[in-house]
């Protein structure tokens, strides 16, 4: 009797088995039938509503080109819209499927309770498995769709003004005058700096005197003079005359564009980048500094402008008299190359950062003697370190991390911003404190002191940076571009954000 009680218990489970196969089967098709005939009611519906659109284009008073545009863009969304509803349609079926197996095998092995274990066991893994499923289907789709308003978004509020292109080799470093006539200084490394204008993109004046790749340019506070560090292991100081010229109408370069794309077939600026002929040069400065054994890779002024700050990869920073050029103090303590220094804008400090992930703040308030702070905040070389208006340091690194400070507390940051990509040389605007951030991948993105991105800035094959972006410096009076971008595509670009519309956005 046992033994037919088990054979005839085996056939039960085995017709079992076959039925809720074959409901699974039907389940299946029927599945597949529904999904089309919602695909085909969703095209028809779609058609209607192209139909009607086409109609309000009529009527509408707005250009063309920018109807055109829009409604490519709302499509695009709805188009992402009906994907992420087609599949959450999927995997609401596929899980119904799956309990309805897992019921049927339950029946079937009802009474042993190792099966049950077993049961409990694959079902948990199965529906883990389904949520993981589900769960990274609408993420990746919800990710699409965000992605696309933010790229909308960013475009609205920066706009890619002028591109500055006459450089023979990549541009480290660009800032803008604080005197009048503002305008703006790039820095290459084809041993050569150059005076912007801002409104029309002309070459104004090519500064010569260096023998290496010029790394910095800063400009005195009140006066026409400039600042520059070299790879010559010298830092020059040079006066300026430059006329503006008459600004013409701004072509119209804002058109949008599409979502960000691979460009690295497009390695060089449209030709060779000759220089202008028409552009006078100057060639030998009014001020040498030569202290240093090593490249001199950044130089800034101090606040007043009588003495300036310079560093080296020779491990060393050095403040000089600017008058009579004479070396004032020699600050040492870095055990790697210096990358970048930084004077406050209101105080006598300097911040100086360095290859060895430390960063220091140098205090020389007190005439008598000067202070030293180390900061070990990043695990890899400490590209730029600056001041902001107030109280706050903000720092960069290869680390790919951007951490704000403050110079009451530093012992750790009051935020961190972690990104894809080291960071280069990077600006906060005076005003609203943004933070600029210039990326190895080509990328700039703006921040809040806070750490909360607030836009990135456009780039297609069409607009933006085609190589490593090498820096960023606001200059918030300016009324045509007030942010500005340079690159080893040896172009500078600027940029018009709007500011008030990017911070309610936030």
């Amino acid at each position: 009797m046992p033994v037919e009680s088990s054979s005839s218990s085996g056939s039960r489970q085995a017709k079992q088995k076959r039925k809720s196969h074959s409901l699974s089967i039907r389940r299946t098709n029927s599945t597949e039938q529904d999904r089309s005939g919602l695909q085909r009611e969703l095209l028809e519906g779609q058609s209607c509503d192209n139909l009607d659109s086409l109609g309000r284009m009529e009527d509408s008073k707005l250009p063309l080109t920018l109807r055109t545009n829009l409604l490519d863009l709302f499509s695009q969304i709805e188009r992402e819209f009906e994907n992420l509803y087609l599949e959450n349609i999927e995997l609401r079926r596929e899980i119904e499927s799956l309990n309805d197996r897992l019921a049927a095998d339950g029946q079937a092995v009802e009474g042993a309770d190792l099966a049950k274990g077993a049961l409990k066991t694959k079902a948990s893994h199965s529906t883990s498995q389904l949520s993981q499923k589900l769960k990274t289907t609408y993420k990746a789709s919800t990710s699409k769709i965000v992605s696309s308003f933010k790229a909308t978004t960013s475009r609205a509020v920066c706009q890619l003004v002028k591109e500055y292109v006459s450089h023979r080799d990549g541009i480290w470093d660009l800032s803008a005058t604080r005197a009048q006539p503002v305008v703006l200084g790039t820095a290459s490394a084809d041993h050569t700096a150059m005076l912007w204008s801002i409104e029309t993109g002309k070459c104004l004046l090519k500064y010569l005197g260096h023998q290496g790749s010029v790394n910095s340019i800063k400009f005195h506070p009140s006066e026409q003079i400039a600042l520059t560090a070299s790879g010559d292991q010298t830092a020059h100081i040079w006066r300026y005359m430059v006329q503006l010229p008459t600004p013409q109408p701004v072509a119209d370069t804002t058109t949008p564009c599409e979502d960000d794309v691979d460009s690295s077939d497009k390695d060089d600026v449209d030709g060779d980048a000759e220089g202008p002929n028409d552009c006078p040069s100057v060639r030998v400065p009014t001020t040498t500094l030569r202290s240093h054994q090593g490249v001199v890779i950044a130089a800034d002024w101090l606040v007043g402008g009588k003495q300036v700050v310079t560093a080296s990869w020779d491990r060393a920073a050095n403040l000089y008299d600017v008058e009579t050029s004479e070396l004032v103090h020699s600050l040492t303590g870095h055990d790697q190359e210096l990358t970048h220094c930084c004077t406050h804008p209101n105080q006598r400090l300097v911040v100086t950062s360095s290859r060895d992930t430390t960063f220091r703040l140098w205090d020389f308030r007190d005439p008598s003697i000067h202070s030293v702070n180390v900061f070990q905040g990043h695990t890899d070389t400490v590209t730029s370190a600056v001041f902001t208006v107030g109280d706050n340091v903000v720092s960069g690194s290869d680390d790919r991390t951007v951490k704000v400070w403050d110079l009451k507390n530093m012992r750790s940051p009051i935020a961190t911003i972690r990104t894809d990509s080291a960071v280069n040389r990077i600006s906060v605007s005076v005003n609203q404190k943004i933070i600029a951030l210039p990326h190895d991948n080509r990328q700039v993105r703006l921040f809040d002191m806070s750490g909360v991105r607030l836009a990135r800035l456009p780039r297609s094959n069409r607009q933006g940076h085609r190589r490593m972006v090498c820096c960023s410096a606001w200059c918030e009076d300016n009324a045509a571009c007030n942010l500005f971008t340079c690159g080893f595509d040896r172009q500078a670009i600027g940029w018009n954000i709007n500011i008030p519309a990017l911070l309610q956005e936030k």
